[in-house]
């Protein structure tokens, strides 16, 4: 789902996440592809994260490897629209998507993905969401020097995606406590 999620950002050509800008940023300075850059910058992430005390786990190895694979299939597959309402609509499609992706694969408690396991590395003292909306910004930022494409919803994402995945992250909890609530009660 994340890997879609990000495919979409990058089709609807509107600017996509930070982590990707960066990896997209690197991928096109170095003719490397895509997939193989965000696992190289994911171990390095990983590894920052992992020094901090956030340990990785399944999900911290899977997620780089399956999202990667994902985009690069994506972008081969899917033609990219010229547009600008498709455009738009690619970008508001991709950002529930996206923000349900990094919320879900968190909730699976298997271990974080490299951008959300080096935000977590800072919480605390640092909120999720504001670490994540840092780290996204800088990527962003160091993507573009590369020659990247940024744009509004490279804004969308850092400004907003920590938000959103906190608070689906907290009605993940919460329908978890209910639906636990309602086994109990049943016993």
């Amino acid at each position: 789902m994340l890997g879609v999620g990000v495919g979409l950002l990058l089709l609807a050509a509107l600017g996509s996440d930070g982590y990707s800008t960066l990896i997209n940023g690197l991928s096109l300075h170095f003719g490397v592809p895509f997939a193989l850059v965000n696992a190289l910058v994911g171990v390095l992430f990983v590894a920052v994260a992992w020094l901090r005390g956030v340990r990785p786990g399944l999900g911290t190895i899977v997620q780089p490897v399956v999202v990667g694979l994902t985009v690069s299939a994506l972008l081969a597959t899917l033609p990219a629209p010229s547009q600008p309402a498709l455009r738009i609509a690619l970008l508001v499609l991709a950002f529930p998507v996206l923000a349900a992706g990094v919320a879900g694969y968190l909730d699976s408690a298997l271990g974080a993905g490299p951008t959300e396991a080096a935000a977590l590395a800072w919480d605390p003292p640092v909120p999720f969401r504001w670490s994540y909306s840092a780290l996204q910004g800088v990527g962003a930022l160091v993507g573009w020097s590369l020659g990247a494409a940024i744009g509004p919803g490279t804004l969308a994402v850092i400004f907003l995606l920590g938000a959103l995945v906190d608070l689906i992250s907290r009605r993940i909890r919460a329908l978890r406590r209910t639906q636990a609530g309602l086994v109990h009660d049943r016993r």
